[in-house]
């Protein structure tokens, strides 16, 4: 690769948004392994945002800030929940601690469940087990080990919903269905109040929600949490998607991630109106003045700033 052309480079990456993905761990060869899926990484290339992946390293938090600019941020997957972590009414946690929580929405996602809890939503430990003794007469299998990525369960999908939209031409005519694939143990069991309903299984389990005051994705807004993978839901050995809608949860969160950034931008430029020579003839300045009057577009020089502030969708 010539100079040139990591400059060329360097360059298109300075004017895509950026999408920070903290990576999943896990064990290879007694060492520690930070990775994170292909899928996430290519839809977000595919509609025009740029991956920067963050380690699970130790200290890695201290160091967010040089990750910036970010435009968003998305954490995919991950290890079950610690139960202390969401009690009913969050008691183990100081006044302060709750108000980082609720920071945090702006900043990270994990996936539908840590989403849920930070806001105040409770999880089932074992999904399978609670709700079987909760609702006997109905059973869903949640995870299949014998066909992992097989495997599928239908959710009836709530109308007028996000999710109602793109899935609108998979959907079967007035049982508003459609299969999803599964590999969790945990679930949501309290919704936090914030959020409204977007599909659940058979058995209950909810299986998508969304913030109504939070979803805007051409205003740069994104706060959703979906329980399946729809990025994974595609026919064995072909990138082909199970359903049309499968992908749009990434394209609508890239359209947010992109709006922010234009946002952003556009509250950090700075203007510089062109100032008068001393001793400037009168004639020179009422043209100057006209100019300035001018409600015709005029273009200035922009130049931008990156403050602290972060914008992030969410979902699993």
């Amino acid at each position: 690769m010539t100079a040139s052309t990591m400059a060329n480079n360097s360059d298109l990456s300075m004017i895509r948004p950026r999408v920070l993905i903290v990576s999943r761990r896990t064990v290879r060869k007694n060492k520690f392994v930070d990775f994170v899926g292909e899928f996430h990484q290519d839809l977000i290339v595919n509609y025009g945002a740029v991956p920067v992946i963050v380690p699970r390293v130790s200290g890695v938090h201290m160091l967010l800030e040089s990750f910036q600019p970010i435009h968003g941020v998305v954490l995919c997957e991950g290890e079950d929940i610690d139960p202390s972590l969401y009690d009913a009414e969050l008691s183990g946690f100081s006044p302060e601690e709750l108000e980082e929580i609720r920071k945090a929405i702006a900043r990270i996602c994990r996936g539908s469940q840590v989403l849920n809890v930070a806001c105040g939503g409770t999880l089932y430990q074992d999904v399978e087990k609670e709700l079987s003794k909760k609702i006997p007469e109905v059973r869903v299998m949640h995870i299949n080990y014998e066909d992992y990525d097989g495997h599928r369960h239908p959710v009836k999908v709530v109308e007028n919903s996000p999710l109602h939209q793109w899935f609108k031409d998979s959907l079967q005519e007035k049982k508003m269905e459609i299969m999803v694939n599964s590999y969790h143990r945990q679930g949501v069991k309290k919704l936090a109040q914030r959020f409204v309903l977007m599909a659940f299984a058979p058995d209950g389990l909810v299986e998508g929600f969304y913030d109504p005051d939070g979803y805007n994705p051409e205003e740069g807004k994104f706060i959703m949490g979906l329980q399946f993978h729809p990025e994974r839901m595609r026919h064995q050995d072909s990138d082909d998607f199970d359903c049309p809608g499968c992908p749009a949860a990434y394209k609508e969160f890239v359209k947010a991630v992109i709006a922010y950034e234009k946002k952003l931008n556009c509250s950090t430029c700075i203007h510089k109106a062109p100032t008068l020579k001393p001793g400037i003839g009168d004639e020179t300045k009422n043209h100057c003045q006209k100019f300035l009057n001018c409600k015709k577009p005029v273009q200035f020089r922009k130049e931008y700033r990156f403050g602290p502030r972060i914008r992030t969708g969410n979902w699993s």
